[in-house]
């Protein structure tokens, strides 16, 4: 059980000496007589301790108010939530491109989008106490996940994600930033980053990449790029009846001028992923510049009982009043 205003308590100590000080005053007398001859006939009465037990009822349901003035309750349950002061929205490419099959794994070979699906899962499971929020963008960009401390519900969203849940035909590169801007433009936090994953070069939206990279600028949020996939040309599956037969070369070109642009003007830093080691070692970079203290804030639910004090304060008050007027009455 805990006090919410402790220091209330401090009022118990001077009941003693407000008791002691009218003790030294004595009691009224009852009656007041000429000559104590009158009374000679009652010495073998007893002194009445009804008077002193009615003076501790009283102290005591005093003490009682002061308790329930210090307003005690017991803690029930107690909620913790630690969040570092980093905010933290990922910008993922979901263009067409991204299907190509450039990463080696153990096995075959993996896609852009599910290697950088993997790594970014990855990467999130070890930032525990950031908010993190996801844009998905290809021809248009959209909020796939709000900011939030729910990592599983981003994980939840990032797992349904599929290549063609959006028009794959361009890339809006500057759109997908605005949106990201959008989403941490009016945070508080200490630090407040923005990560860039394409394998291309912006042919839709109407935002300019370095545009909104000043804009980024402006607000404090600094960018880091990822260039996804080889440089020149990438294995595109081809699938037959709904089977893969195959891979051809296609064309493919990422953008590190404008994404190294973007990452130096901002304070970021421009990765190229061209390599499964090199695309795990990229997010351990990250994680190892963007670090912070965590601050954790404490939840408490009370149960109050002050209300249990009053009750008992007040029943001792309307017993010691009962009994001072009915059984124990003193003669006026």
């Amino acid at each position: 059980m805990t006090f919410a205003h402790p220091y209330v308590l401090l009022l118990l100590l001077l009941l003693p000496v407000v008791a002691w000080l009218k003790g030294r005053r004595g009691s009224p007398p009852a009656f007041v007589y000429s000559s104590v001859k009158l009374v000679a006939g009652l010495s073998g009465a007893r002194r009445s301790r009804a008077g002193a037990f009615l003076a501790a009822m009283r102290w005591l349901a005093l003490a009682l108010f002061i308790v329930a003035a210090a307003q005690p309750r017991k803690v029930s349950s107690e909620t913790q939530i630690t969040a570092s002061g980093v905010d933290i929205v990922v910008a993922f490419d979901m263009s067409g491109s991204m299907l190509s099959e450039d990463f080696e794994v153990p096995g075959g070979r993996m896609s852009r989008f599910d290697m950088a699906r993997s790594v970014l899962g990855k990467f999130v499971q070890q930032r525990p106490n950031d908010r993190i929020g996801l844009i998905v963008f290809a021809t248009q960009a959209y909020i796939a996940t709000p900011l939030t401390l729910d990592h599983d519900f981003f994980q939840q969203n990032l797992d349904r994600l599929q290549i063609g849940n959006i028009d794959p035909d361009s890339t809006a590169i500057g759109s997908a930033m605005a949106t990201a801007l959008n989403r941490l433009r009016d945070l508080k936090s200490k630090s407040r980053i923005l990560i860039l994953m394409t394998d291309g070069e912006n042919n839709a939206g109407r935002i300019n990449p370095l545009m909104a990279a000043q804009a980024a600028k402006a607000l404090g949020v600094k960018v880091y790029t990822i260039g996804i996939g080889m440089q020149g040309s990438a294995p595109m599956p081809v699938f037959q009846g709904g089977q893969k037969i195959g891979y051809e070369q296609v064309p493919v070109d990422v953008d590190v001028d404008t994404l190294k642009k973007i990452a130096d003007s901002t304070g970021g830093k421009y990765y190229r992923a061209d390599t499964t080691e090199n695309f795990h070692s990229i997010y351990d970079d990250i994680d190892k510049l963007e670090k912070t203290e965590a601050t954790v804030k404490k939840y408490s639910h009370y149960t109050e009982l002050f209300t249990w004090a009053v009750a008992a304060g007040l029943a001792l008050l309307l017993a010691e009043v009962g009994l001072a007027n009915t059984i124990w009455r003193r003669i006026p």
